[in-house]
């Protein structure tokens, strides 16, 4: 939960960051991607804070009345509800990314076309999750958003590192 909470922290730095970094005609979209970012990491920290500040003690004093709604462990819990709110909202705020990228060239086609293409997996993964099982969805579309999430924040961090290196070279 630690190492979680660290990349969250990354993560809205970086959401902050590429507010910065946008277009003035297009800061209105990358504030709408800080505002989802904020939620994201706010309802994220929420839940993994409380994964290490309140179950653990809890279980060691003996106070297990009602323990199991907050635990990881249990696949219907608030923390499974709080972590698919979470993801949903970070993959928003990626997907409120994609108009600050003009699609001039190859970096920033490629980030668009990640940054649309996560949205419509994390969309796509809950319906057909939700479609399958309905409310028992479990820990499966968790995982699935989670995934596609953290590959698409190392993906497009990459990406966007590379498109400032060589924005920087034209302005030199």
């Amino acid at each position: 939960m630690y190492i979680a909470i660290f990349q969250l922290f990354a993560y809205l730095i970086f959401i902050v960051s590429n507010h910065f970094n946008a277009p003035l005609e297009k800061k209105l979209y990358s504030f709408i991607s800080v505002t989802f970012a904020l939620i994201s990491t706010t309802v994220l920290l929420i839940a993994y804070f409380t994964q290490f500040s309140v179950v653990p003690i809890s279980l060691m004093k003996g106070e297990s009345e009602g323990i199991a709604l907050l635990t990881q462990y249990n696949g219907h819990g608030l923390f499974i509800a709080l972590e698919e709110l979470g993801y949903i909202t970070m993959s928003i705020s990626f997907l409120f990314l994609t108009p600050i990228f003009s699609a001039k060239n190859t970096i920033e086609k490629s980030i668009r076309i990640i940054l649309i293409a996560q949205f419509a997996l994390t969309i796509i993964s809950f319906l057909a999750y939700s479609i399958k099982f309905g409310l028992d969805r479990d820990y499966r579309f968790e995982v699935a958003t989670i995934t596609i999430n953290w590959l698409v924040t190392i993906t497009i961090g990459i990406l966007i590192c590379v498109y400032i290196k060589q924005k920087m070279k034209i302005y030199k």
